[in-house]
């Protein structure tokens, strides 16, 4: 049964190769944010026969279809995630790398006042912290 990435690739009329279909899952899968290593890394344990070429043209292919959404975290390196449905935010460990997706109503209230009081009507926006975490601070105890 396809995934929903996969979906997205079919509803767009992109032509599902087996790679593609191996790529598409890995991405679905995906928790994190990979980088095209990753994507790779993942994706030849499944099939060994893809190369890092083509999840290179695959991902680009996805992305240029608006089916995944590329970011640069400020490390170097492009990451992807598939396209949200609802929009959120990301907030960056400088020091792991690690990504944390949130959102905040008041944050999104504001990014809509500071434009409307710059004459704009806010129609997209990117919004990316970076941090490093507070000392004594448990990852499963926000503060």
């Amino acid at each position: 049964m396809p995934d929903r990435l996969e979906k997205l690739c079919i509803e767009k009329g992109l032509k599902m190769t087996e790679q593609r279909r191996v790529i598409a899952r890995v991405l679905s899968e995906s928790t994190d944010h990979p980088d095209v290593e990753m994507v790779y890394q993942r994706a030849s344990a499944r099939d060994s026969r893809i190369s890092i070429a083509t999840v290179y043209r695959t991902v680009k292919l996805f992305e240029e279809a608006s089916i995944l959404e590329r970011h640069d975290f400020g490390d170097g390196r492009a990451r992807y995630e598939e396209r949200p449905d609802e929009h959120h935010d990301h907030l960056i460990d400088v020091k792991t790398g690690e990504v944390v997706e949130f959102t905040n109503e008041e944050i999104e209230r504001l990014q809509k006042e500071v434009a409307k009081s710059l004459g704009y009507r806010l129609v997209d926006h990117r919004l990316e912290l970076y941090g490093v975490r507070e000392e004594g601070n448990n990852k499963d105890e926000p503060k």
